[in-house]
């Protein structure tokens, strides 16, 4: 059953590859888009079933299921170009394969992301079906249930459509390079690099962790895989060294997190941004890339501050990797990087195909490593199984999402919600508008992966925020990362409790915890949302206004929320969070280019001026671990 599974997983990115490369064509078969993401949704969900079994149902019965589902979309891509010239008549040889490939999409994608996304796609064909019953705005258009049926399963703007596309070729084309990536040796160049460059600094562990998790988790696409590789090995490091169970855990949940909104990859969600957008792909990374670096700086300044206040040192060199020996060793992270930096950005290939241009580098580099031929050509299934078993959760949530977005377009739900949000925003003002969608996003979030959140909430509520006033790109930016955010804010912080259970912790104070370390995460999205300079539109005068105020004001937070003694402590220390938040948000007070935006960077500069100074006469000498801070690190452990 196991070989059977591996078998069908494989098969997976071996399908998409043949795709990208348009090998059927070379063969003289010529078929169109939907028909590949039928044959390929119906075998994700066949190998989802199989590979997560349901105890004490028999094998056979969900092989048998997952066979029916598959007919159910085989049947829809062998007469799909039949039906497009037959598109009035909706007999029972259409909808009853729709409905069994449905029911078994709702069950895969039940067995392998969770109850509530399911449910999420089983109540939009609910309203699909009975939507025109629904009182004042709410009320839908009405479809016949063969109609609206077969709109979802077979419409281009249904589960074919555009987010099933971009998963199964441009994200399918990143996971493969991903797990190549992983098998070539990828990965444990990275932390080696991470621990030469930053394991002998203060609190070097919890940077280890911020810099490896920040690399990892571009490509990775899922916070909590992200979590779950990575933090097995930094968590144990940073407690090792004196750092709380609790900041451990959050240390590494919300640098994983970060991953998802870092260029280039951004967990691939990008991709799904400029197909959205209908804008460059480079364009989605520019804009992501001064969000992305407060981010990680912020936090890193607050793990910084809370090392030096609590006398947390970093490892002693000699424990740690050469960089010199980490430089020589980086050849299977550096040139396949490189490689897709060239396709990707220097030829403008397909995202999708520029990483299996780099898949195939790191694969050759690998292969031509003295001794290594015949042991990599072992290992290459077992790459293409990690990759069918990535694919196979984000495959499932795309067919949900098209599910989602074929009932928006078709019972006009999405106009509905853009009307209730219009109305926030005329009692209220942007602001309620946006802390209303930043609220939805992290609710409908829950328990979703990276790709899913990002879909549903853009679809939902993106429309209201461009028509009241906020740029495009701001606004599907602003909801990807309150879609990210569900995955650390409590009480269903999925990411903060995987990282708990590795780091020991009580899983409540490391989701707090994480919280406060992603302070600038929840801050952010609210300045660039009337900032867009910050998203690089704007003059370079407003950019640079926009980041000194930011970084300045974002500084006097991380110091606030890392030293309990911060500027003296009591009220002098909320006083300094208050003018901190004030120069964070300045840029959206008032324009960045006028004399009081300028005034504040003149302001921040100096600010930082003088905490640099203050830094540097209050800062602990660089050396090894005490035997103290080993005994509070154990202590703590053991709690």
């Amino acid at each position: 059953m196991r070989v059977f599974a591996a078998i069908l997983a494989a098969c997976l990115p071996l399908l998409g590859i043949a795709w990208i490369f348009n090998l059927p064509e070379m063969f003289g078969q010529v078929y169109i888009t939907e028909q590949y993401l039928a044959v390929i949704l119906g075998l994700t969900v066949l190998a989802g079933l199989v590979l997560k079994r349901q105890p004490p149902v028999p094998f056979a019965v969900d092989l048998l299921f997952g066979i029916g589902a598959l007919a159910g979309w085989w049947w829809l891509a062998l007469n799909y170009q039949d039906w497009l010239l037959d598109p009035v008549n909706r007999g029972p040889e259409k909808w009853v394969p729709a409905v069994i490939g449905i029911v078994g999409l709702f069950e895969a994608t039940r067995r392998h992301c969770g109850l509530v996304l399911s449910l999420l796609g089983v109540g939009f064909m609910v309203y699909g079906f009975i939507g025109h019953f629904a009182p004042g705005i709410f009320e839908a258009a009405y479809l016949s249930p063969p109609r609206y049926l077969l709109y979802v399963y077979n419409d281009s703007n249904g589960v074919p459509g555009l987010v099933l596309g971009v998963g199964a070729t441009q994200i399918l084309g990143f996971i493969v390079f991903g797990a190549v990536l992983t098998g070539v040796g990828g990965s444990a160049a990275m932390t080696d690099l991470a621990m030469a460059a930053m394991g002998h600094r203060r609190g070097g562990p919890a940077k280890v962790a911020i810099f490896a998790s920040s690399l990892f988790g571009t490509l990775s696409g899922s916070t909590v895989a992200n979590v779950m590789s990575t933090g097995v090995v930094t968590i144990p490091m940073m407690k090792k060294s004196g750092w709380p169970s609790r900041y451990a855990g959050a240390i590494e949940a919300v640098a994983s997190n970060g991953g998802q909104i870092a260029p280039p990859v951004m967990g691939a969600t990008a991709f799904i941004i400029a197909e959205f957008l209908q804008i460059p792909y480079a364009q989605v990374v520019l804009a992501a890339l001064l969000p992305a670096a407060f981010y990680y700086l912020l936090l890193y300044r607050q793990v910084d501050s809370y090392a030096a206040a609590n006398g947390l040192h970093g490892e002693p060199r000699e424990t740690l990797p050469r960089m010199g020996a980490a430089l020589k060793g980086s050849a299977p992270l550096v040139l396949p990087l490189g490689v897709l930096m060239y396709f990707l950005f220097w030829l403008g290939y397909a995202p999708g195909k520029s990483a299996l241009y780099s898949s195939g580098a790191a694969l050759a580099l690998y292969l031509a490593t003295k001794g290594r031929a015949l042991s990599g050509l072992k290992e290459l299934p077992g790459i293409l199984v990690r990759a069918g078993e990535t694919l196979i959760p984000i495959l499932l949530v795309c067919a949900v999402a098209g599910i989602i977005i074929g009932t928006i377009n078709v019972t006009g739900l999405g106009f509905a919600l853009t009307l209730a949000l219009g109305k926030i925003a005329e009692l209220g003002g942007v602001f309620p508008l946006l802390a209303t969608t930043a609220v939805i996003a992290i609710v409908l979030g829950v328990g979703m992966p990276t790709s899913g959140v990002y879909v549903v909430v853009a679809v939902l509520l993106a429309p209201a925020l461009v028509r009241n006033g906020i740029d495009i790109t701001s606004a599907h930016l602003f909801i990807l990362y309150f879609g990210l955010l569900s995955m650390l804010t409590p009480p269903v912080a999925i990411a903060s409790y995987a990282a708990a259970s590795i780091a020991k912790s009580d899983m409540w104070q490391t989701g707090v915890t994480g919280v406060r370390l992603a302070f600038v995460a929840y801050l952010l999205p609210f300045v660039f949302a009337f900032n867009p300079a910050l998203i690089m539109n704007g003059t370079w005068l407003e950019i640079g206004v926009s980041c000194i105020t930011v970084y300045a004001g974002g500084h006097v937070l991380a110091e606030v929320l890392a030293r309990k003694s911060a500027f003296g402590g009591g009220w002098s220390r909320w006083a300094a969070a208050a003018g901190g938040l004030l120069l964070f948000s300045a840029t959206a007070i008032v324009a960045p280019a006028t004399p009081w935006a300028i005034g504040a960077a003149l302001i921040g500069i100096a600010l930082l001026i003088l905490l640099a100074v203050q830094s540097r006469r209050g800062a602990a000498p660089q050396t090894e671990i005490s035997n103290e801070t080993l005994n509070k690190g154990a202590k703590d452990a053991r709690s």
